[in-house]
């Protein structure tokens, strides 16, 4: 990297983004990631209220997760869907990176689960059915999410879930073996045993999904990444018709199993979107007032209500850093360790939305070496799948 100071050009370049921290008002925080917090602020100019995630440029070099950060932001800024958090912009300065987000006030799902443990049917199905709008915009551009999961499941005013947090998602390309990054309750087998995956990941992660608000548990269970791995290597999970709950169609409990299918062939999504729609368990569902967001949500939090997990207040900790990574950031200040070239690597992190002309039928991704058209990860050719409970 070499022990240069960043030039004056740099530095000035920094100090006159047209977007800074001094534009906002901040009211909360209203969340905690691996590197900062989420923050609820207000736009002086324009009074609106917005998400901010701001993250450590230190606590991400310490973490080796430059590339997942840029990788991020340049996803987030070519995407925008009613099913997602969008991206209004994305600046800097010399200590931290910040992402201005759509504030969405109903929490997330994985708090609800916590508070309610389970969902009924009609519930379950709209959250459902709202992930699957959005991963088919997200596969559609030829985009792998990789890390569903309820933390990342964000509710709006109206109940409407919409899909969030895109540090580990990927373009499809057909060597990805590499790619093993994840939340082990929700990880795909073929992503734990680092083989080559596509779209059927995400469906895998809708499966585990539906199971917890079914059930109240995951299918796979473990303190580690091995243990979860081991229980899927031994056990098909799979829901049986004595555990479906009282009420229940037997059908929600088959449209599970088939999104659990150990083997991605076999998995219900592997052929695309719309074998999922078109399941049994989604009979007569209308999934264009679904997309029009005129359907009443049979859940709806109460945004008067706190529906965040508590902040105690205090400063961003250290936890999530190794010791050894502790002591090298209490030992360099922030200022003297980003003083080096290290700025070099979040050049061109700057983005502003008001300022960019998208088009949804021809969307680029501009990576750090060159620009690549997105390409629709390929969908196997095989049967219609069947589960018997």
């Amino acid at each position: 990297m070499g022990n240069c100071n960043i030039n004056e050009k740099q530095e000035d370049l920094l100090e006159s983004n047209i977007t800074s921290i001094s534009n906002f008002q901040f009211i909360d925080a209203i969340g905690r990631g691996g590197f900062g917090k989420v923050w609820k602020v207000k736009k002086k100019k324009n009074k609106l209220l917005y998400a901010l995630k701001v993250m450590s440029k230190a606590k991400i070099i310490l973490k080796k997760s430059v590339q997942s950060v840029i990788n991020e932001r340049q996803l987030l800024s070519n995407l925008r869907h009613g099913f997602l958090i969008n991206m209004q912009s994305a600046f800097q300065d010399k200590e931290y990176l910040y992402l201005v987000m759509d504030l969405l006030t109903g929490g997330d799902l994985r708090f609800h689960i916590g508070r309610l443990r389970r969902f009924n049917e009609e519930q379950t199905k709209f959250f459902a059915a709202c992930i699957i709008i959005a991963l088919e915009y997200l596969h559609q551009n030829g985009i792998l999410h990789r890390d569903l999961k309820p933390e990342n499941l964000v509710f709006d005013s109206s109940g409407y879930l919409r899909l969030t947090d895109l540090g580990i998602a990927r373009i499809w390309k057909p060597e990805n073996s590499a790619d093993t990054s994840g939340t082990p309750g929700y990880m795909a087998p073929e992503v734990m045993c680092r083989h080559n995956h596509g779209i059927a990941v995400d469906y895998f992660a809708l499966g585990v999904i539906v199971y917890e608000c079914m059930l109240g548990r995951r299918p796979y269970l473990g303190r580690s990444r091995q243990e979860i791995r081991e229980q899927m290597l031994s056990k098909q999970a799979a829901i049986k018709r004595q555990e479906i709950p009282p009420g229940w169609n037997i059908q929600a409990g088959d449209f599970a199993n088939q999104l659990l299918q150990r083997k991605p062939q076999n998995r219900l999504g592997s052929n695309g979107p719309d074998e999922v729609k078109e399941h049994p368990w989604f009979k007569d569902f209308n999934w264009q007032k679904l997309e029009n967001k005129i359907m009443v949500a049979p859940f709806v939090p109460n945004c008067n209500e706190d529906n965040y997990l508590p902040s105690d207040g205090r400063k961003d900790s250290d936890d999530s850093l190794s010791q050894e990574q502790q002591l090298l950031l209490r030992r360099n200040s922030i200022q003297g360790m980003l003083q080096l070239n290290y700025q070099d690597l979040f050049n061109g992190y700057d983005y502003d939305s008001s300022q960019q002309q998208s088009s949804q039928n021809n969307l680029m991704i501009v990576s750090s070496q060159s620009s690549t058209r997105l390409s629709k990860p390929p969908t196997s050719s095989s049967t219609p799948k069947s589960s018997k409970l």
